[in-house]
């Protein structure tokens, strides 16, 4: 019994004696009174276990599906207005972080943003899904399934990535080093992660334990669920070890092909930052922020063109890679670096361009709000404006949303709390309503959606 009701307990008759017609009426009183109480309880309970995803039931929603360089659902296109969240599911798996998952998805909702790229992985750490190599915890399983559900709560969809190429959250490290540590990995280079036939392995159980999980909330298995986007195979995928591009190609071909084989019906990525490789031509090669970026053994043209790659990532950050820059000089830079992209996705690679990682520090000397501003502005025009004329460029997820509830953790120089800049709202808003508006057309646009 939930400790906010109290109980009502009668006394017993101290009298032997039978009672009075007239003292047994407000008793009678009493047990209507009772009764009614109990069953305003009954249908107020049925009501909320109506409300709640029950198992096996089929999600109303439609899959994401591409057309081209074009996303579609339902016959209509598909543009991506989202964001970052990279922490959600390491939030849920305590119920006091569960409030600020719902309170970022609401936030974002409000702005009219209907993606969030998120990390459904989490190795050998506080909070580990995989706690060893096959071996997962199901408490953090669970924070992931009301993660979907919740999203789904909310109408919006997830772009879920599956490794890190980074030692944040393990990634590729964490794999390599419980390898060696199990005597049997072939090397302690973290590009082992790439080339090792057992790692390789192991990484298939984990995309098959991921693809097939059931929800426990909503009996869905993941491959069965719309709410989810896509799939992302790795987050900023390199391997330097092997400057050809070679080595990580036919581990993206690999994975890629075991993941369709599973999942039929969900989009798939890389995840990819966009540096052009050994095989582009030396003017593609030039857009790259600075020359030593062809060899990181990521070739975005060859690794985007397998065929079970459905489109293509790129992120955006001038910070890290014109250190010397003024923000003129980046945001020039960005706007070549996207529009040579746009151009791949139409005239290369036949496929959807998702700027999925894009941000700017407030590490920058002399950061003022308004660099932001405009900064973003132009990259969500950029992306509007291909949107616009039926191009490749399908959408942008800006690096990254999160709150000021107990999230230092999680917070890093890129972060942006919703609500605390009325320009950058405004932005995110204003685009959410275009390319809605682009979709659906004006006057359905706004029927569709309060904030346009």
């Amino acid at each position: 019994m939930n400790s906010s009701w109290s109980r009502w307990n009668g006394k017993p008759s101290t009298s032997g004696a039978k009672p009075s017609g007239k003292r047994l009426r407000p008793r009678i009183g009493l047990l209507r009174l009772a009764i009614g109480f109990a069953l305003c309880i009954l249908v107020t309970c049925l009501t909320v276990n109506a409300l709640k995803l029950q198992p096996d039931q089929k999600s109303t929603q439609s899959f994401v599906v591409r057309n081209g360089v074009r996303f579609m659902v339902d016959g209509r296109v598909f543009y991506v207005n989202g964001w970052n969240s990279f922490w959600l599911m390491d939030q849920a798996v305590e119920e006091g972080g569960r409030g600020r998952v719902t309170e970022i998805f609401r936030a974002a909702a409000s702005l009219g943003l209907t993606v969030c790229r998120t990390y459904a992985f989490h190795d050998g750490d506080r909070h580990a899904l995989q706690v060893s190599l096959g071996i997962f915890d199901e408490t953090v399983f669970e924070a992931l399934d009301w993660v979907v559900v919740e999203a789904q709560r909310h109408g919006i969809r997830l772009l879920l990535s599956l490794v890190n190429n980074w030692r944040r959250h393990g990634g590729k490290t964490q794999y390599v080093k419980w390898a060696w540590e199990e005597g049997f990995g072939l090397s302690a280079s973290n590009d082992s992660f790439f080339f090792d036939p057992s790692i390789r392995s192991y990484f298939k159980i984990y995309l098959k334990t991921i693809l097939t999980r059931k929800n426990h909330l909503s009996g869905i298995e993941y491959r069965e669920d719309p709410t989810i986007f896509a799939w992302e195979l790795m987050n900023e995928p390199r391997c330097a070890s092997d400057v050809s591009g070679d080595t990580l190609q036919e581990w993206i071909e690999e994975m890629a092909e075991h993941v369709k084989a599973i999942d039929k019906k969900h989009l798939l990525t890389v995840g990819l930052e966009g540096f052009y490789g050994p095989t582009s031509s030396a003017e593609k090669k030039g857009v790259n922020p600075e020359k030593w970026y062809a060899d990181v053994g990521s070739d975005f043209l060859r690794n985007s063109k397998i065929p079970a790659i459905d489109f293509a990532s790129v992120h955006i950050y001038p910070d890290k890679w014109l250190l010397q820059a003024n923000i003129s000089e980046k945001t020039s830079h960005t706007y070549k670096w996207m529009t040579s992209h746009i151009e791949d996705g139409e005239k290369e690679l036949a496929k959807p361009i998702l700027f999925s990682e894009f941000g700017l520090s407030n590490k920058n000397k002399d950061f003022d709000i308004s660099d932001r501003v405009t900064f973003y502005k132009s990259i969500l025009d950029t992306v509007y404006y291909s949107a616009a004329m039926d191009g490749a460029g399908a959408g942008a997820l800006i690096w990254q949303l999160h709150i000021l509830d107990q999230m230092e953790n999680y917070n890093d120089n890129f972060s942006i709390v919703p609500g605390e800049s009325q320009a950058i709202d405004g932005l995110l808003k204003e685009q959410s309503c275009r390319l809605m508006a682009l979709s659906h057309g004006k006057n359905l646009a706004r029927t569709a959606s309060a904030i346009c």
